[in-house]
C-alpha cells in the first residue's frame, strides 16, 4: 500500500471512500486510525444530528456514524493542503446540499401527483399536511447506493421520509385514497430504472400526534424527533402551523436537545476508545459497533 501522504500529494484531498479506493485499503476502520496520524489534516464537513435507535443504551446516537461520516463527509489532506482541503470541503457541501434540494424537490413532485387524480382534491389540500424530515433537512443527503429494506432493490442513497397529518375530520375513504395514491408513488420511484428512489411514508391523524407527543415509549420519542426536524413539504399550512404549535407546547424539543448531547458525548467517547485498541479490548465491545452503526434508515412513525 502506497503511503497515504503520497497519494494525496498526487491526488489533493479525497473524501474517506475516495481514499480508500486510492490506497486498495479493505479496512475502513484501520484507514480511519491512519488518517488520523500526524503529517495528515482531516476536515468534516456538513453536521451531526439526532438519531434514535433502540439498539442503543439511551436511544440517542449520533448520524452519521463515525463510518459514515468518514467515507462520505469527510476530507483527508496532507497538512500542507490546508487551502485545497477547505476549497473542496465547500465544493462537497455545496454538492450535499444540492443533492438535499433535488430530493425534496422530487418527494414535492411525488406527492403532488398522487394526489392530483384523487377525488375532492381540495379538501385533502385543506385538511393534511405533507411534510419531510431525515437527513435531506439537514442538508446532508447523498447518494451512496443501498438497498431498500423491503425488497433488497437499489436505490440511490438517502430515502425520503415524508410524513402526512391529516386532520381528524378527514373522511377514512379519503385517507385510504390518499394511502393507496402515495404506496403507488412509492413503488414507481423504487422501480423506475431513471429514479430507483425510496419514499419512505406515514399517514396518521391529529390525534394519533397528541398521543405520540407524551414521549412515553421508544415509538413515540422517534415520531417526535422526526416532528420536530420536519418541513412542509405540501397542502395546508395551517394545519402544518397547528402541529408546530402542539410540538413546542408538548416540550419535547428540551428533551431532544438532552438526548443530542448525550449522543455527542457518547460520540467524543467512541472515537478515543476506537483509536486505542487496547481501549477497545478493555471496553469488551466490538469495534465494529462502535464504528458502524445499523443502516440509518429506522422506521417513521
Amino acid at each position: 500500500m502506497a503511503a497515504l501522504a503520497d497519494i494525496l500529494a498526487r491526488t489533493g484531498p479525497l473524501t474517506g471512500a475516495e481514499l480508500a479506493a486510492a490506497a486498495a485499503y479493505p479496512d475502513v476502520l484501520a484507514l480511519w486510525r491512519a488518517c488520523q496520524a500526524p503529517g495528515l489534516l482531516l476536515r468534516r464537513t456538513g453536521r451531526r444530528y439526532l438519531r434514535l435507535d433502540a439498539a442503543v443504551a439511551g436511544y440517542a446516537r449520533l448520524s452519521p456514524s463515525i463510518r459514515r461520516e468518514f467515507l462520505t463527509y469527510t476530507l483527508v489532506g496532507a497538512d500542507t493542503q490546508p487551502t485545497a482541503v477547505a476549497a473542496r470541503a465547500a465544493d462537497l457541501e455545496r454538492t450535499t446540499a444540492a443533492i438535499s434540494r433535488e430530493k425534496i424537490d422530487l418527494a414535492r413532485e411525488s406527492i403532488c401527483m398522487a394526489i392530483a387524480g384523487l377525488p375532492d382534491e381540495p379538501r385533502i389540500l385543506r385538511d393534511a399536511a405533507f411534510m419531510i424530515a431525515g437527513d435531506v433537512t439537514y442538508q446532508m443527503a447523498h447518494r451512496v447506493p443501498r438497498p431498500e429494506k423491503s425488497s433488497g432493490r437499489m436505490v440511490r442513497g438517502s430515502d425520503l421520509d415524508v410524513i402526512v397529518v391529516a386532520a381528524d375530520t378527514l373522511p377514512a375513504d379519503l385517507v385510504q385514497a390518499l394511502d393507496g395514491a402515495i404506496y403507488r408513488q412509492k413503488h414507481y420511484l423504487l422501480t423506475h430504472p431513471a429514479l430507483q428512489e425510496e419514499i419512505d411514508y406515514v399517514l396518521k391523524p391529529v390525534a394519533k400526534v397528541r398521543e405520540q407527543l407524551a414521549f412515553d415509549r421508544f415509538e413515540h420519542m422517534v415520531a417526535c424527533k422526526i416532528l420536530c426536524e420536519c418541513r412542509l413539504l405540501y397542502g395546508s399550512p395551517f394545519l402544518f402551523d397547528e402541529i408546530m404549535r402542539l410540538v413546542d407546547a408538548s416540550g419535547v424539543r428540551a428533551k431532544l436537545d438532552a438526548m443530542q448531547a448525550a449522543a455527542e458525548a457518547e460520540r467524543e467517547t467512541a472515537e478515543r476508545t476506537l483509536l486505542d485498541p487496547a481501549a477497545v479490548a478493555a471496553s469488551g465491545q466490538n469495534p465494529l459497533d462502535l464504528f458502524y452503526t445499523r443502516e440509518e434508515g429506522d422506521e417513521i412513525y
